[in-house]
């Protein structure tokens, strides 16, 4: 059988490792990847073997040529212009390939029994054999689903943490047809996972996956580069090391010297010609590369030094990398953590401190203290982006200079003289922020509107009205109150798509960062109509006769946020009995106590001045707390009951999108009222972009995120809402207290978990598992509900926490309690599970 090593890889988040390496050349205990793949395959008879290359590709025919020294045939098919894809790198050889094939990926470490795989792939007889693994945080991979015959029934690339449905993942080796890769056309960029598997799946292709039980780790980032040299020293997985074993798991190589006072505590592994020092000390994880030299009395421990380097005396070097042909002088400290790029030279009792990454060809001075990496994009982060944007603690995590480097990083995947909107809410930090993503944005050639303190709202309106490319906003994080949050929206004023935030991480980790010309750097303005032109979408939508006409007094609560600022001029022009609370702007961010004394405040001045309805706005300008006329808050899920019931009772018909954490009270109002309920993933990109495409939305959202009108833009918007909610309290007449009873009544429950990350994959897989396919929804988590019922329970990883999130919904409360105490006890079971021993471990 023929066998694919797609070694084209350029390793982007293992740099600087791989700066001038291919990502498959990087050794593992002094083996490339690549080679290590050579010999799985060779004890397994698969000797004919085709290399895809693209990166670099002269490194990898210097040092395999033919082949012949390493068991095997080799012969290599270079993408010259552009990289392929997995699956398009494939399909440019597919007159090579005219029996069945192995693709192997070329940048992952395994001992899988390949045999036993080809036997599987044989006994079913399909044309596609996907080879699977079991990890512990499946949401970096590919994860797949498969029934109980092995056939694979959904496949779901990088999935969110709501998507993740188990944690049976692709390993990137599969076992094709020919026939097969007729579904893809030449010379087209195409990914085994994000499109050939789908078209199949669709085409009711049969493709099922053989689950290994083998060791598999995806060299992915540098964390998982440590670790897969440190299971190959403890022997969780099955590689050939080189050298002589003269020690249990102790491996030194041909000609390679070791005075007497040399310790040396296992496991670790020498190579070829180096040489120590007096009173040397190699600690236990020490892996050295042909060719080192150790001058006297340096201490590593678990240090991963390529060929060629050399460390001077005294010296102290802990959890770090050393890339090929690197200089430490003497006295030397580098800190757990720290990776260097070739060829660098670190001066005589330089520190390096934890974490640092220097690029190549780097020089540090002696004496020089580095507390920061010298390249933009080495701080060793995997992603930027979170569930909502970018966040973190001010001037700890976002600070001026990271927003300056974010901006730019943003603007290069922009076209240059292009616009970009900046707001922000009123408080200091804020401000700081967002001038530093401005200066960022204009030195990459990119003009900026600059709204300066505006509610979040008016800002997404005026994307669609200025002529942007996007907008940025800066804010107080609406869930963490130590937080900052950067937001980032398209020139519609939606969230940016998964894909465009993955853009722009690729350019700041990179460093793929555009400077324009000084005749190029980007011009500030400052739009002054932007306040005026979102009122007048706000009167358009509005039926401003039933304001006038409108006997309601309401109470506000802008809690001193920015929104304070636009609201009662609004409700003022529209006639409307308005008294307004904490309307002033504050720069410090309230607590969540602060918030709720405000609450009960709100709630007795709306009962001593008899009022319609109290609200409380929160998020800058995207959420709302309502009370009713009694001064009793309403529950998120009533609130966004009620939001429902009202719309839909003026847009007979309609549709409403709500996030799959709502209760069915909404499914129950729906069929009163004729209207269609979509359920959307929680991300609020997800269901921003569910309410423009899908016909008909006339609301989106819930209380929990804000509610969104598709009509007047597509953010979330309290202002709106509440305008909304005087205008159909005053078409139907009934107060709240009233219009509260009238509420379908479910009893509804959501209750945290603690969960850890290692265990979310394989709880939501044994949810999967464990219940009929009928009742099972991913649309995100797990939801398990009978057909054509309200009973339901869901289970959702949180994104960003150790935690699941259990929620029970059903009309009748016996069930829901009874619900609400079987999957919590179940889910805690599960998270108490002893985890797997370290020689058991799968990556």
């Amino acid at each position: 059988m023929r066998v694919v090593l797609m070694a084209g890889g350029s390793g982007t988040r293992l740099r600087p490792l791989t700066c001038d390496l291919p990502k498959p050349m990087v050794p593992v205990v002094n083996r490339p990847i690549a080679e290590h793949i050579l010999n799985l395959l060779r004890r397994h008879s698969l000797d004919d073997v085709v290399m895809t290359l693209h990166y670099l590709p002269d490194v990898v025919r210097d040092y395999f040529g033919d082949g012949n020294e390493f068991g095997v045939h080799l012969s290599y098919v270079v993408e010259e212009e552009q990289p392929l894809g997995t699956a398009g790198s494939v399909k440019n050889i597919a007159n090579l390939l005219t029996d069945p094939f192995l693709v192997v990926s070329g940048d992952s470490i395994t001992d899988v029994d390949l045999t036993d795989a080809l036997r599987f792939h044989q006994q079913h007889g399909a044309p596609v054999t996907l080879i699977l693994a079991r990890v512990p945080q499946p949401k970096e991979f590919g994860i797949v689903f498969t029934d109980s015959d092995g056939r694979v029934r959904r496949f779901l690339e990088k999935p969110s943490a709501g998507e993740v449905f188990t944690d049976t993942v692709n390993t990137g080796i599969y076992i094709l047809s020919p026939a097969v890769m007729d579904y893809l056309n030449s010379g087209i960029e195409r990914d085994f996972s994000r499109d050939l598997f789908p078209l199949l799946l669709q085409a009711d292709v049969p493709m099922y996956g053989y689950i290994t039980d083998a060791y598999w780790c995806d060299v992915g980032s540098l964390q998982t580069y440590q670790q897969v040299q440190q299971d190959a020293l403890y022997g969780r997985v099955h590689l050939e090391i080189q050298g002589h074993e003269v020690q249990p798991q102790i491996w030194v190589g041909h000609n390679t010297t070791l005075p007497q006072t040399v310790q040396l505590q296992a496991p670790l592994v020498l190579g070829n010609n180096c040489r120590f020092g007096a009173g040397v000390t190699l600690g236990a994880g020490t892996i050295l590369g042909d060719n080192v030299i150790v001058g006297n009395g340096s201490r590593l421990c678990s240090v991963v030094a390529w060929s060629g380097c050399f460390i001077g005396d005294d010296s102290e070097l802990e959890h770090c990398i050393l890339a090929r042909h690197v200089h430490v002088d003497r006295h030397v400290t580098l800190h757990e953590g720290v990776i260097i790029g070739s060829r660098c030279v670190v001066g005589e009792e330089a520190s390096l401190s934890q974490g640092v990454r220097l690029w190549p060809g780097k020089r540090i001075e002696a004496g020089a203290i580095v507390n920061e990496s010298l390249i933009w994009g080495t701080t060793g982060q995997r992603y930027l982006f979170g569930q909502r944007g970018v966040a973190g603690v001010a001037n700890v995590d976002i600070t001026p200079e990271f927003a300056v480097r974010l901006a730019a990083a943003y603007a290069s995947t922009l076209e240059l003289g292009t616009s970009v909107l900046v707001s922000r809410d009123q408080r200091n930090v804020s401000r700081m922020v967002a001038h530093a993503l401005m200066s960022g944005l204009m030195s990459v050639g990119i003009h900026v509107l600059n709204l300066e303190a505006i509610a979040l709202p008016i800002a997404r309106f005026a994307a669609q009205t200025l002529s942007v490319s996007g907008g940025i906003h800066v804010r107080a994080h609406p869930d963490r109150a130590d937080q900052l949050l950067i937001e980032f929206f398209d020139h519609k004023g939606i969230n940016l798509s998964k894909a465009k935030e993955r853009q722009i991480e690729t350019a700041y980790f990179r460093e793929d960062i555009r400077r324009a010309l000084l005749t190029d750097v980007g011009v500030m303005t400052h739009p002054n109509n932007c306040v005026a032109a979102y009122a007048q979408g706000f009167e358009k939508w509005l039926n401003t006769q039933l304001f006038y006409g409108s006997a309601a007094k309401i109470v506000i609560d802008y809690a001193y946020a920015v929104s304070g600022v636009v609201l009662p001029q609004l409700l003022s022009k529209f006639g409307c009995d308005a008294v307004v609370l904490n309307a002033t702007l504050h720069p410090t961010l309230l607590n969540i106590l602060e918030r709720q004394r405000l609450l009960r405040e709100l709630g007795q001045v709306v009962t001593a001045l008899s009022a319609s309805l109290g609200v409380q706005v929160s998020a800058n300008g995207e959420r709302l707390t309502l009370v009713d006329n009694a001064g009793q808050v309403f529950s998120d899920q009533e609130l966004t009951a009620l939001m429902t019931y009202l719309t839909l009772l003026t847009h007979p018909g309609g549709s409403v999108v709500v996030p799959v954490t709502t209760s069915s009270a909404v499914e129950a109002i729906a069929r009163q009222q004729g209207g269609q309920i979509i359920r959307s993933r929680t991300n609020p990109t997800d269901l921003m972009e569910a309410c423009q495409h899908h016909s008909g939305v006339v609301l989106g959202g819930s209380a929990e995120t804000g509610f969104i009108f598709p009509q007047l833009h597509p953010g979330f918007d309290a202002m709106f809402t509440i305008a909304t909610l005087i205008e159909l309290l005053a078409l139907i007449g009934k107060p709240l207290t009233v219009m509260r009873q009238e509420l379908p009544r479910v009893h509804y429950y959501h209750r945290p978990i603690r969960c850890p990350w290692i265990a979310k994959g394989s709880l939501m897989r044994h949810l999967v598992e464990t219940h009929p396919r009928n009742h099972l929804s991913l649309i995100d988590g797990v939801k398990i509900g009978e057909p054509n019922t309200d009973h339901w329970v869901l289970i959702l990883p949180d994104a960003s926490e150790p935690l699941v999130h259990l929620y029970v919904n059903s009309p009748d409360a016996t069930w829901s309690e009874q619900m609400l105490h079987r999957y919590s006890r179940r889910i805690e079971e599960f998270a108490r599970l002893e985890p797997l021993s370290d020689a058991t471990i799968k990556m």
